[in-house]
């Protein structure tokens, strides 16, 4: 009878485990990614001048102790990063729906060539989430990943007590 309530404990402590590392790996993908553009050594031209993201990701723009102040102005005004200056660090993101092509300049140095060129590619089915008429967002994926830390422990409690039931009867 101890052995049957020891194993359910331990059984007990490793869902709790395997919930908390399924949770954990669902928390890791729906994480956006941070593309960096800085400024190249010639220091008259962004690098790298032309990236590919994907709705949700983030752009970074980010330059420190250059010689000449630049910034960041996407033609349409869609993003800027103020007034030129030698040190910046902004960020700009694409969110869903924003799909497209946009182009950017650093306003001093636009007619020496410092452009560039930022692709957004639409989000896959699976990282976008969608929400219902009570304004719960669902997200398919997310979904699917969270059966297996519903079903361990139902699965686990069933096999202990299936244990202690049948051991009880084998001692009657």
């Amino acid at each position: 009878m101890r052995t049957v309530v020891s194993w359910g404990i331990v059984l007990l402590f490793v869902s709790v485990f395997v919930q908390a590392s399924v949770a954990s790996g669902v928390a890791q993908e729906q994480e956006t990614e941070d593309v960096i553009i800085t400024v190249d050594s010639t220091n008259l031209r962004f690098s790298p001048d032309t990236v590919t993201v994907t709705e949700g990701d983030t752009v970074r723009f980010f330059w420190s102790g250059q010689a000449l102040p630049h910034n960041a102005v996407e033609t349409n005004e869609l993003f800027d990063s103020g007034d030129p200056q030698r040190d910046v660090d902004y960020s700009f993101t694409f969110e869903v729906g924003m799909n497209g092509t946009y182009d950017f300049v650093c306003e001093p140095h636009a007619a020496f060539g410092m452009v560039g060129q930022i692709i957004v590619e639409p989000a896959s089915m699976n990282q976008e989430n969608t929400t219902n008429d009570t304004n719960v967002t669902n997200s398919p994926e997310s979904d699917s990943k969270m059966l297996p830390s519903l079903t361990i422990p139902f699965t686990l409690s069933a096999i202990v007590f299936g244990a202690y039931t049948k051991k009880s009867r084998f001692f009657e």
